[in-house]
């Protein structure tokens, strides 16, 4: 195992649609692609633990109110995230 920023890695196999993964290497080539992945993954697991506490929140409190989320969004992205930046953009 070679170490990285958070310890040591491990070679794994995953079996993903061709399609995707010929886009990833045109991305990021043959190097690259670990890390992307790698990232990828880190991403997905930090927004499961976020639906996490947002559902632990919301069965002992009720469903986020628009303000509520609206609050979050911004001090999770900044006031350029906005819902209201989104609906201007589209």
């Amino acid at each position: 195992m070679k170490p990285t920023r958070a310890g040591t890695t491990e070679n794994i196999s995953v079996s993903m649609p061709s399609d995707l993964v010929n886009e990833l290497r045109s991305r990021t080539g043959r190097r690259g692609l670990s890390g992307y992945i790698t990232e990828a993954v880190r991403h997905q697991l930090a927004m499961d633990g976020l639906a996490e506490i947002v559902a632990s929140h919301e069965a002992e409190h009720g469903a986020l109110t628009e303000q509520e989320v609206e609050e979050a969004r911004r001090e999770l992205f900044g006031e350029g995230h906005s819902q209201d930046s989104a609906r201007d953009a589209a």
